[in-house]
C-alpha cells in the first residue's frame, strides 16, 4: 500500500498540496442503506409522517452536507461543486431505502468525500425523521461505488463484492 497522502514524512496530519494537479472533470457516487420495520417503510409515502415528507427533506440534507464537507472533514479541500444529486430506491419487500449520492466537480481533487457525506447525512435524516416510531433502524453499506477523473482515472466497485 502506498503512503497515506494526508500524513507527512514524520507521520503528522497535513492537507494534501493539490496546487500542481491538473483540473479535470471528476465524479463520485456513494451509496448508503437504511433498514427499517415495514410499518416505518409505509411512512415514507408523501404526507404519511407527521414530521413531514421524509425523502424530500433527506435529499436536501444530503445536498447541503456535500456542500459543507470541508467544514466537517478536517483535511478536505473546499470544492466548488458543479452538481449534487441524491436519489432513493425503496425496497418495500426488504424494508430498505437505498440512497445514492452523485457529486460532480471541475477541479484538482476528487469528490468522493462529498458523495459519502451526502449519502451519510441523507441516511441520518431518514433516521431522525422516523426514529419516533422505529429506533431499531440501521444505517449500513456506506461506500463509494464509482469515481472518475483525475490522475487515477475511473474506478468502480465490483457489484459482487459485499460492502458490509
Amino acid at each position: 500500500m502506498s503512503q497515506l497522502t494526508h500524513l507527512d514524512e514524520q507521520g503528522a496530519a497535513r492537507m494534501v498540496d493539490i496546487g500542481s494537479k491538473a483540473e479535470t472533470e471528476r465524479i463520485a457516487v456513494a451509496t448508503a442503506l437504511v433498514s427499517m420495520q415495514p410499518q416505518t417503510m409505509a411512512l415514507l409515502e408523501p404526507g404519511a409522517n407527521k414530521k413531514g415528507d421524509v425523502l424530500p427533506v433527506a435529499r436536501v440534507a444530503g445536498i447541503q452536507a456535500a456542500k459543507k464537507c470541508a467544514d466537517l472533514i478536517p483535511l478536505c479541500h473546499p470544492l466548488m461543486l458543479n452538481s449534487v444529486m441524491v436519489t432513493f430506491t425503496l425496497d418495500v419487500g426488504q424494508s430498505q431505502v437505498q440512497i445514492e449520492a452523485t457529486c460532480k466537480v471541475s477541479g484538482k481533487t476528487g469528490v468522493e468525500m462529498e458523495a459519502l457525506t451526502a449519502a451519510s447525512v441523507a441516511a441520518l435524516t431518514i433516521y431522525d425523521m422516523c426514529k419516533a416510531v422505529d429506533r431499531s433502524m440501521e444505517i449500513h453499506g456506506i461506500a463509494v461505488s464509482y469515481k472518475a477523473g483525475g490522475k487515477s482515472g475511473t474506478w468502480q466497485r465490483d457489484p459482487k463484492s459485499p460492502i458490509e
